[in-house]
């Protein structure tokens, strides 16, 4: 069975690994880096970018986050997992783990009460998936590798580049799991791959 992980420093961990679980893997919460070596594919969960980094910094993730990435596993990034991911960050001199090409605006709907749902149409996905955004960021512009699964009003909501995923809401918080198992196949393809 798949083994995917949730990194369980801050944010909606527990969701996470009920979608995980509903989508027929093995959900893991992940609070040492030692564990990334038993994990097939990680979610970075919705929280909040800057605390995340500093507890990232804290227990010394940053280096195995990236060395994860580098083995070809699969990393999936919602709301403030998809800051961490980014190359850039507007208004921000350093991005984070810098994994994909595109550049980011923090809390760009708005504050907390600017919170919403939208009906969203995602590449490969769903045509009709009920997306939450809450203090939600947006894709400010992708590199040539980055393919754009879905807009909002215009801008970019969720991408992928090669092993890497993005959403700026959270497929979490509702009961469709149709993006979450779109990662798994991710992972699925991925660990066999490198298994070859």
């Amino acid at each position: 069975m798949l083994k995917i992980g949730v990194l369980g420093l801050q944010g909606a961990i527990r969701e996470h690994i009920r979608s995980i679980e509903a989508s027929g893997a093995e959900g893991m919460v992940i609070k040492q880096k030692e564990q990334l070596a038993e994990i097939d594919g990680l979610i970075l969960p919705g929280g909040e970018s800057t605390t995340m980094r500093r507890l990232i910094d804290k227990y010394d993730f940053l280096e195995p986050l990236m060395n994860f990435a580098q083995q070809g596993k699969p990393i999936f990034g919602t709301c403030a997992g998809l800051i961490l991911l980014s190359k850039e960050i507007v208004g921000q001199e350093n991005a984070h783990l810098c994994l994909m090409d595109m550049k980011v605006e923090r809390n760009a709907f708005g504050r907390q009460k600017e919170s919403f749902e939208a009906e969203l149409e995602i590449k490969g996905v769903a045509e009709d998936f009920e997306a939450v955004f809450i203090r939600a960021p947006y894709v400010v512009e992708v590199g040539p590798n980055v393919n754009v699964l879905a807009t909002y009003d215009g801008k970019v909501v969720a991408a992928q580049q090669g092993h890497l995923l993005c959403s700026a809401f959270h497929p979490e918080l509702t009961d469709d799991h149709r993006l979450t198992g779109y990662f798994i196949e991710m992972v699925k393809e991925a660990k066999t791959a490198i298994a070859n």
